[in-house]
């Protein structure tokens, strides 16, 4: 062999080797190519050519010979769990658990979610005529319950693996002021109604003024009211009202003229514009919107009795079963039955004064002999026990024991605003006072149009 020939044969170990090396990396780019292609065959070559120069490649060295052979990794096929979403409108007498049962859901579910925390106590009080949207996945398994309470709030509950998270959703709510007057032609209510005030709006400003003007006896045609309230909004509907911020009722020639008022601590009240408190120590009335049928005269023939007889209070005639509120706080001394009264509550307020509610047809339960009673409290119910012709309240005021006409007796005040609070009282109530103005003068200028 000559020494040519023995010269070749290293250079020819060494092309081997490359030609091996570059046989292998070709393999390897073409089967890893291949079974990317049976992973993703919806992917164009293109594709593939990109995501192949992203990942990072293996070389082979041959001289100055270089191959790379990408290595393409497998990814995972996620699966999306199926949900089923159905929403069930609450029928009359239907209860949640009724409704798990309907349903086909867990009961025991259902005792996790009532018992997760006191939020999810409020879907055992759900009310028919409202939705719940029931979430399940493709085993039946609840995933999600939310029960929308009003237009503001939903409780909504979402399962953590065996229990369950639950809290109220609310949406925001935007507040308007707006302002109504009307003049009185037949009744407060439907007056208020015809200015577009809700009955709500309108029992709220009878409240207001009822410690100087008996709504029952006092409202004459020609009397006028202005109010200034807030209106709600949620995501652009209205949804109600809010407060009444400022009002005047003028009752027969006489303004009375009330302003809202909120302390530090969060209390409200009504006050008049120079802090006095809109409330008195005790209601004209303990009954709304009654006809008196009877007044306060000491030489009254008695409708039954047929004879001269004392009325010592005055007569309210409404429907059995109308409520009775106590007139001032007080403690409750009497509750029974007493001659000719029929059934009675008998409320002492202090030292001073006492009140007394007759021919009751029943009592209000949970109270007793002994009892302290808040201004405002129903106490009874309209009734005819006793002595009595026809269904009606029979109320009676005394002060130190003897007896006072309820309608003209003079009422003690409530305290006024304190001096410590006057400086922030005139600083929040002002602009409510010229808001109530501004509203007033817009009516007198439509009015002389």
């Amino acid at each position: 062999m000559s020494d040519s020939t023995q010269q070749l044969k290293p250079n020819r170990i060494v092309n081997n080797k490359t030609y091996k090396s570059l046989f292998l990396g070709l393999s390897t780019a073409i089967v890893a190519s291949a079974s990317y292609a049976l992973i993703t065959p919806e992917k164009s070559k293109s594709a593939l050519d990109k995501e192949a120069l992203a990942i990072p490649a293996i070389h082979s060295k041959a001289s100055d010979l270089s191959i790379s052979s990408p290595v393409i990794a497998a990814t995972p096929l996620i699966i999306e769990p199926e949900f089923n979403t159905l929403s069930h409108t609450i029928k009359n007498g239907e209860s949640l658990s009724s409704i798990f049962s309907n349903l086909d859901l867990s009961k025991k579910d259902l005792h996790n979610l009532i018992h997760a925390n006191e939020l999810g106590k409020q879907f055992a009080s759900i009310r028919s005529g409202k939705n719940l949207i029931v979430t399940t996945d493709s085993e039946g398994l609840l995933q999600k319950l939310s029960y929308k309470k009003n237009a503001i709030e939903t409780l909504a509950a979402v399962r953590n693996d065996n229990s369950f998270t639950i809290e109220m959703v609310s949406k925001d709510i935007e507040t308007q002021i707006t302002h109504a007057q009307a003049t009185i032609n037949s009744s407060l209510f439907l007056d208020g109604k015809e200015a577009g005030l809700s009955d709500g709006m309108i029992m709220e400003l009878a409240s207001i003024f009822a410690w100087d003007i008996d709504f029952a006896l006092s409202v004459r045609k020609g009397d006028q009211f202005t109010v200034v309230y807030e209106k709600q909004f949620v995501e652009g509907k209205e949804i109600g009202s809010g407060n009444i911020i400022s009002a005047e009722f003028i009752n027969q020639d006489h303004a009375f003229t009330a302003v809202r008022f909120e302390d530090k601590k969060g209390h409200v009240s009504y006050f008049t514009p120079d802090g006095k408190s809109m409330r008195k120590a005790f209601l004209r009335t303990p009954i709304e919107f009654a006809r008196v049928s009877s007044h306060f005269n000491l030489k009254r023939k008695h409708p039954v009795l047929n004879r001269i007889r004392a009325h010592k209070g005055v007569d309210y005639a409404a429907r059995t079963g109308t409520p009775i509120k106590t007139t001032g706080d007080g403690k409750i001394i009497y509750r029974g039955r007493k001659g000719g009264y029929g059934r009675v509550v008998i409320v002492q307020h202090g030292q001073k004064y006492s009140s007394l509610y007759a021919h009751m047809s029943n009592y209000k339960k949970g109270q007793k002999v002994g009892r302290h009673v808040k201004q405002g409290e129903t106490i009874g119910y309209v009734g005819k026990s006793g002595l009595a012709t026809g269904p009606h309240l029979h109320y009676e005021f005394r002060v130190n024991g003897v007896h006072r006409n309820p309608l003209t007796v003079k009422l003690p005040h409530a305290k006024p605003i304190k001096k410590s609070l006057l400086a922030e009282f005139k600083k929040q109530t002002q602009p409510l006072i010229a808001q109530l103005n501004k509203a007033k003068a817009s009516n007198l200028l439509a009015q002389n149009i």
